[in-house]
């Protein structure tokens, strides 16, 4: 009997042994996988040929919930080209989709211009709302190079109320939601200037 059991002991721990080995190499293999995704998502809203360094490397985390839309600290992950700032990138959310919550992926230039907006989470209704991604519609794009200022900030909103962005038949929530938290996300940005990169 005490012999069956050590043999059924080892098997568990042989079998034990293989699964965290398994464990082990499947999870670099994920980790390494991530960090490609995340690159290849940064170099979308902030060209890889502004920058030098490795971002993913070079983080800082801030919180504030009312202009960034999360109640746990944001990461921004800061771009630099010889040393010298050469963008943040981060994720800020929508509180406020037709369908639950948008999540943005943001890119700012050092004098506040958006680089780039990609949305990376959504549950919005298809054929209306998700034209907020770029593969259903350009309309993402037209943050590019926008910048917030005192002179243009009642421009930050859909043309429906009286802004410069576009909206979709049927579906005025759904980029109204991004259009508002791009803007405060940039005006969270535009708060921070260059303590961003201390």
């Amino acid at each position: 009997m005490f012999k069956s059991a050590r043999v059924l002991s080892l098997y568990v721990l042989l079998g034990v042994g293989l699964l965290l080995a398994v464990k082990f190499v499947t999870q670099e293999l994920i980790d390494n996988a991530e960090k490609e995704n995340k690159q290849a998502a940064f170099n979308e809203v902030l060209p890889a040929s502004s920058y030098d360094n490795d971002p993913l490397k070079d983080t800082k985390n801030l919180t504030n919930e009312a202009l960034l839309g999360s109640e746990t600290p944001v990461t921004f992950y800061r771009a630099r080209k010889d040393g010298k700032p050469a963008g943040v990138i981060f994720e800020a959310v929508a509180p406020d989709g037709y369908s639950g919550k948008i999540t943005v992926l943001i890119g700012v230039y050092p004098d506040g211009r958006i680089s780039g907006v990609r949305v990376l989470k959504h549950k919005e209704t298809p054929g209306l709302g998700d034209k907020i991604e770029l593969r259903k519609s350009n309309w993402i794009l037209s943050f590019n190079d926008m910048n917030l200022r005192d002179d243009n900030a009642a421009k930050w909103r859909v043309k429906k109320d009286g802004g410069i962005f576009d909206q979709f038949t049927g579906a005025t929530i759904t980029p109204r939601a991004v259009v508002k938290a791009v803007r405060k996300a940039l005006t969270f940005v535009n708060q921070q200037g260059a303590k961003l990169y201390d």
